[in-house]
């Protein structure tokens, strides 16, 4: 293996009164794809602080190869010396090179250079960052969290965008799918020390559970092992004084090394306070539209949602999807069109806007809204210390001011906010952000449990696989299309390559009709190209999950009472089930198609 371009060994570092790191390492050798990964408030975001010299360790050794670029995301940039988004990006390029680099990933991610810093929003100045960073042409980059605030696809140019580059990457993020495409090795930074796979994270959960287990197994092991020592001390034989002694001290030994020992954090405790009332239909849209200042947002669209429906909204960041969620829930009156909500409906709406609360407001007040210490979930008085401790927030944290909160820890609070109010239709705009991947775990499970309606937007296309049985997506005009299943069956039914897929802004989605936007033919070819390959390989997944969705609609339509008792459900039941069918059909045919070229090529 080639010399370390960083080396950190043995960093130790205290922060706020407790040992964050306790010996954790970090080596980065030339080309080398680690991924961080870590609970939230375990230390990655401060140990690739370290590695990159913005903060100085207690004690250990940073080594960094002379000569080398480093590439460092800034996850708050300052802007206030920049007169435009051009100035910021090329900031940090030689004067000779000029800013031809930064101009052109600029454009690549959607902007145009003329951007006045003030005004960015939050996608927009992530994007502006991404452009600085990847300028210079580093020879290591570290990433803390470089797709935040992103949209899908900017996501996906980025994933293209990094393999393309030889330079050695440090990836922190709770975005599966992007850790799983990009990383060779995985660091695991777990109660303030690092372990190490030379696997991608695809094998870390796997790995990890292991590594817990035989933790468990030794710790068991020990306590049966303390038990022995003192039944022996207490009745075992008197024997020479010099061993006694020995005994004794080796008893204290093992219970120092219990007491001592840090278990690993629990997982969060998610429920949702649902509330039972309501009825079967949740919304009814016909033909609704909107726009503002004569741009179309949303055009003759139609949608029927049902108790228990998982619906996902995807889409460029101001596409308008947080617009149609508006709508569909009542929120906002539509231009043309009908809204017709069910009876008995209870939202709870989680935005992303979590700077809402003032930061000077403790933790136990956001949750109960000052001036008690209960809560009520699902009928039932609950203590504000006990709701915590379901979020992993320790007691202590209680009189805490939001201002010290962790992004992990406000992304919990809000979570814990959304969820503690009755509802039978939950609205969840973004909540994986910030979210470690346990806690995504979690989250999921909750969501699966819930007995109400989801309405979900989210750039995390694992999350959206795993959770939602619809996708809504724009197709440009202000026209919104449905399609059965998750994001991974929508493009694998397009024939789209998540790595290839050109990043569009949401005026450039306007813009165009959806026949402009339709997918161009695949051309013969004597080999498989690397686009036609992750098809084939993802297409039996993907007409498997849709299967699913299909045996469920046909379960569905075998009630024998539900033409009579609603008509309406039962022709929108029907007509989604022939979509689907034609949806795994025209899958069936391109896996086909696929196979064929493949046998073809090897063949040849």
């Amino acid at each position: 293996m080639s010399p370390p371009l960083i080396q950190l060994s043995d960093i130790r570092l205290t922060f706020g009164g407790r040992n964050l790191l306790e010996g954790a390492d970090l080596s980065v050798s030339a080309g080398e794809r680690i991924c961080l990964v870590g609970r939230n408030g375990s230390g990655k975001s401060t140990l690739l602080k370290v590695a990159a010299g913005v903060i100085e360790a207690d004690s250990g050794t940073r080594f960094v190869q002379p000569g080398i670029k480093v590439g460092v995301l800034q996850q708050e940039p300052d802007f206030s010396a920049y007169a435009t988004s051009l100035a910021f990006a090329a900031a940090d390029l030689l004067p000779d090179e000029g800013d031809h680099a930064a101009r052109f990933l600029l454009a690549e991610l959607g902007l145009s250079g003329e951007e006045d810093p003030k005004t960015l929003s939050g996608g927009e100045a992530r994007r502006a960052a991404l452009a600085r960073v990847l300028a210079p042409q580093p020879d290591i980059l570290l990433l803390d969290e470089p797709t935040n605030h992103l949209d899908l696809p900017a996501i996906e140019w980025l994933e293209s965008e990094l393999n393309a580059r030889q330079a050695a990457l440090v990836l922190i993020s709770h975005d599966r799918r992007f850790l799983e495409r990009l990383s060779r090795a995985t660091i695991w930074l777990d109660r303030g020390t690092t372990r190490r796979i030379e696997r991608g994270f695809s094998a870390f959960e796997a790995w990890r559970d292991q590594v817990l287990a035989e933790e468990e197994a030794a710790q068991h092991k020990l306590g049966r092992k303390i038990a022995d020592e003192e039944h022996w001390l207490r009745y075992g034989v008197t024997a020479r004084r010099k061993r006694n002694v020995r005994r004794l001290e080796q008893l204290h030994t093992l219970r120092k090394e219990k007491r001592e020992h840090r278990g690993a954090e629990g997982k969060a405790n998610l429920e949702a306070a649902e509330l039972e009332k309501g009825g079967k239909l949740v919304i009814e849209a016909r033909d609704i539209g909107k726009s503002f200042s004569g741009t179309p947002v949303v055009r003759d669209f139609s949608l029927r949602v049902l108790k228990g429906d998982r619906i996902g909204f995807v889409g460029p960041n101001g596409a308008g999807k947080t617009t149609l969620i508006s709508l569909l829930t009542g929120m906002l009156e539509p231009d043309s069109g009908s809204i017709r909500l069910g009876t008995g409906i209870a939202i709870a709406h989680l935005d992303q806007k979590r700077d809402a609360l003032h930061p000077e407001t403790t933790l136990a007040d956001a949750l109960t809204g000052g001036g008690t210490d209960t809560l009520v979930i699902n009928g039932q008085p609950k203590n504000v210390i006990g709701y915590m401790k379901d979020f992993l927030f320790p007691p202590e944290k209680a009189r805490s001011p939001l201002k010290v909160l962790s992004g992990g820890e406000r992304a919990r609070l809000m979570l814990a906010r959304a969820l503690a109010r009755p509802s039978n239709l939950l609205v969840l705009d973004e909540p994986t952000n910030d979210l470690d991947l346990e806690t995504l775990d979690v989250l999921e499970e909750m969501l699966s449990a819930y007995a109400g309606t989801v309405l979900l937007i989210s750039h995390d296309r694992d999350f959206l696989d795993r959770v939602v049985e619809r996708i809504v997506v724009p197709e440009g005009n202000g026209r919104w299309a449905i399609h059965a299943g998750g994001y991974t069956d929508m493009l694998a039914l397009s024939g789209q390559d998540p790595a290839r897929v050109k990043t569009k802004t949401a005026k450039a989605l306007a813009r165009e009709s959806p026949a402009s936007e339709a997918s161009p033919a695949v051309p013969a070819r004597r080999k498989l190209t690397l686009q036609q390959k992750n098809q084939l390989e993802s297409l039996p997944g993907a007409m498997e999950k849709l299967q699913g969705v299909i045996a469920k609609l046909q379960a569905k339509l075998a009630d024998p009472e539900l033409y009579s008792r609603d008509r309406r459900t039962f022709d929108e039941t029907n007509a989604l089930l022939q979509r689907a069918s034609d949806e795994v059909q025209k899958m069936e045919e391109r896996w086909l198609e696929l196979e064929m070229l493949r046998e073809e090529s090897e063949s040849a």
